[in-house]
């Protein structure tokens, strides 16, 4: 059974969606969603093997600098 979905908006960089979109539009052939990909990117995230409070503290921090 699949875990229920929720919907809830965020606010992303301009230059994040055009990246996200190139995404969405190479993968036509799967007819995949914007919300797919993020979603997928973020299934593969918090499956990984790292300390996931603190990769994100980092790339925060790192964001806020200009250093990502």
């Amino acid at each position: 059974m699949k875990d229920r979905k929720i919907s809830f908006g965020v606010n992303i960089d301009e230059n994040l969606v055009k990246e996200l979109d190139k995404v969405v539009e190479s993968s036509e052939y799967l007819h995949a969603s914007r919300s797919e990909v993020v979603e997928a990117i973020l299934t593969a995230y918090f499956r990984s093997d790292v300390n996931h409070e603190k990769k994100a503290r980092e790339l925060i921090i790192r964001r806020r600098k200009n250093k990502l």
